[in-house]
């Protein structure tokens, strides 16, 4: 997918309203207008027709680039997350990012067919995992970019073990049902509960980079072409993990 270029109009195609589409992942619809509107008040100011740059350069809040290896790394747990989200058979994937306010974003569907058992969480938990995983398997480590946020990967897969564990009837008392208002609360005092979890994730953990492993060229192909791109819709993503992009 070749990046449109200063002098290419909004009325060129389908495709650059993907891709713009693509680039504003993760902001509002209010964040999304508000650029649009500024991005025209620029054109009128200097004469001339809206551009895709002008769009762009606003849905990107005018950010410096990312430095080459952060874009990279980016890059690649995001590609890790798609590649697992595929392979698991999780649902449709949308849109991937390594350019938006926060960084990183992906954009996926789940259509949970195997219903609500056991190897469905499971799945879960290893694609939540994955960018981690992907990290470390093509990197050598991992960064701090899965923890940080309440909506973060390892939040969110911690929150997943912890129903799991307590509330879904996968626990080690699968009859007893355990309620929390909060995560960290109810692992704070419980040793157990908390080794209970991380086994959990340990096993995600490595579920994910055995996915990985078995994708890896799709893998590798993904990540540089996110790399390269930065925003990538859902068609672009599926046809390079299906192996004809």
């Amino acid at each position: 997918m070749k990046r449109p270029t200063e002098a290419v109009s909004l009325s060129n195609g389908a495709a650059l309203l993907r891709r713009l589409a693509t680039r504003a992942l993760g902001l509002t619809g209010a964040d999304i207008e508000r650029a649009v509107r500024e991005a025209r008040s620029k054109a009128r100011r200097q004469g001339r027709g809206l551009t895709y740059d002008d769009v762009e350069a606003g849905i990107r809040g005018h950010r410096p680039p990312l430095n080459r290896n952060t874009r990279w790394r980016y890059a690649v747990h995001e590609a890790g997350h798609a590649v697992v989200h595929h392979g698991l058979r999780l649902g449709s994937i949308r849109g991937l990012t390594i350019d938006s306010q926060a960084g990183g974003f992906n954009m996926v569907g789940y259509n949970n067919r195997r219903g609500d058992v056991l190897e469905h969480y499971d799945c879960l938990l290893a694609m939540l995992m994955a960018g981690r995983a992907a990290e470390v398997l093509v990197l050598g480590d991992a960064s701090a970019g899965s923890g940080g946020a309440d909506e973060s990967d390892l939040a969110r897969a911690t929150r997943i073990a912890l129903d799991m564990e307590t509330t879904l009837g996968f626990g080690t008392d699968p009859l007893v049902y355990r309620h929390h208002a909060d995560a960290t609360s109810a692992l704070s005092g419980d040793a157990a509960l908390r080794q209970a979890i991380q086994r959990r994730l340990q096993v995600a953990f490595g579920f994910a980079t055995e996915t990985l492993m078995q994708n890896r060229a799709a893998l590798d192909r993904l990540s540089r072409a996110l790399f390269a791109l930065q925003a990538m819709d859902g068609k672009a993503v599926t046809a390079i993990l299906e192996g004809s992009g």
